[in-house]
């Protein structure tokens, strides 16, 4: 018989020994202290059967960035169950657990990578990023100097090494990026030294992970973390340098990182998997279709609170409008509310007017962020508009100068 608990520490062990089977890894000798650092055990639900663990759904307590602030959020990671335990309900319950148990804790919304996307709209996730991968052929691309005024490099200059002798430059640049970027990750102590780990299983054949730093006097602007691997072929060098992230305050900081990153040595390819709908680099570059850029899905989330979650955020533009949503799963989370908010401030309460839009949990998590369109999605068929003119009224607000952007996987 399964039954549901919460871990204690003395779990992570088998926990993690589940994660690796169900994700087909092999661990390799690898050491976990970067993982069980993070493992937070009275926020897992595990199931258990005969006292062996044979699922699992963790959450992780950080803050999340959305248009107009940074707000607490349920990080959700590594849901798993086991081969011989699926198709018995078993997800259902730890995900439904884990939904009321962050909505307890007064966090609005959780937020979560999916490894099957069919998966996590039956549960009121809706997928609110993209990203953006890229596999450039730097022989073909440059920064296009008649779109970016190279003059504006001057005085900047960079610094590269390995990536953990520059933490105490990084976390500050993260930091004060983090409020402007929708998507972004609060990351204490834990989760740096998680980042900037660099065991050899980390490295996927490439080399150490290196930091590169654009600075200006003393100030440092930006920043980038890369591997790169060494190989040759008949042809001479064929080298490549994976991106992991770029950071940046200012477009003359972010264009001097990639001026560096297209133009290291004995390399020909450059990869950037996790890059933003946005990515500057697809506007600065001299020829589009070198980047090979590929579209993926970036973050899924899913409110719980949903007055909370939309007065914490802000509005791209003044809103007035009463929505209905509807939520089959999660009890006392569908209603009618009536939002009313902008650039400085926004309010949601429950009320008893007509309703403008309907609209189910699902949709309005996939419009949190600011990266997908009230229109396009009433378009297809996932919006009531039950106030004629309501959703062109309301689409704007939702948008947001910046898309959300998930710069790493947790």
């Amino acid at each position: 018989m399964v039954t549901y608990r919460a871990a204690t520490a003395a779990d992570f062990d088998d926990v993690n020994r589940l994660v690796q089977r169900s994700f087909l890894s092999d661990d390799g000798g690898r050491e976990w202290d970067e993982e069980r650092a993070l493992f937070e055990p009275e926020r897992a639900v595990l199931a258990v059967d005969d006292d062996r663990v044979v699922g699992h759904v963790g959450t992780y307590s950080r803050e999340l960035a959305v248009p107009g602030g940074v707000l607490p959020a349920g990080f959700v990671n590594a849901v798993v169950v086991s081969g011989t335990h699926r198709r018995r309900g078993v997800a259902s319950t730890m995900l439904t657990r884990q939904l009321g148990e962050i909505r307890d804790r007064g966090e609005a919304l959780a937020v979560l990578w999916a490894s099957e996307g069919s998966i996590y709209g039956r549960y009121g996730y809706g997928m609110a990023s993209r990203r953006l991968s890229f596999e450039i052929d730097r022989r073909e691309v440059r920064i296009d100097g008649s779109r970016f005024d190279k003059s504006r490099l001057d005085g900047l200059s960079l610094r590269a090494g390995p990536a953990a002798d520059f933490r105490a430059d990084l976390m500050p640049v993260y930091e004060r990026q983090l409020p402007h970027r929708p998507g972004f990750a609060s990351r204490d102590s834990r989760w740096w030294d998680y980042r900037l780990a660099d065991q050899a299983w980390h490295r996927d054949g490439a080399g150490p992970l290196q930091a590169v730093l654009c600075r200006d006097g003393d100030t440092v602007l930006g920043y980038a973390l890369y591997r790169f691997r060494s190989q040759w072929s008949a042809g001479g060098p064929d080298g490549h340098v994976s991106v992991m992230e770029t950071v940046a305050t200012t477009p003359a900081a972010y264009t001097a990182l990639w001026e560096f990153l297209l133009n290291v040595d004995l390399t020909r390819t450059v990869g950037l998997w996790l890059g933003a709908a946005d990515e500057p680099l697809q506007y600065l570059v001299n020829d589009l279709r070198r980047l090979g850029m590929r579209l993926g899905d970036g973050l899924w989330v899913r409110l719980v609170d949903v007055p909370a979650a939309l007065s914490a955020r802000r509005y791209a533009v003044d809103v007035d409008v009463v929505l209905e949503v509807t939520d089959g799963l999660l009890p006392g989370s569908g209603g009618v509310f009536r939002l009313r908010g902008g650039r400085d401030a926004a309010t949601c309460v429950p009320v008893t007017d007509a309703p403008d839009l309907r609209l189910d949990t699902a949709t309005l998590s996939a419009l949190y962020l600011g990266g997908n369109s009230l229109g396009a999605l009433a378009t297809a068929g996932r919006v009531d508009e039950l106030r004629p003119g309501a959703v062109a009224a309301t689409d704007p607000a939702f948008s947001w100068p910046r898309a959300p952007h998930a710069i790493e996987i947790f």
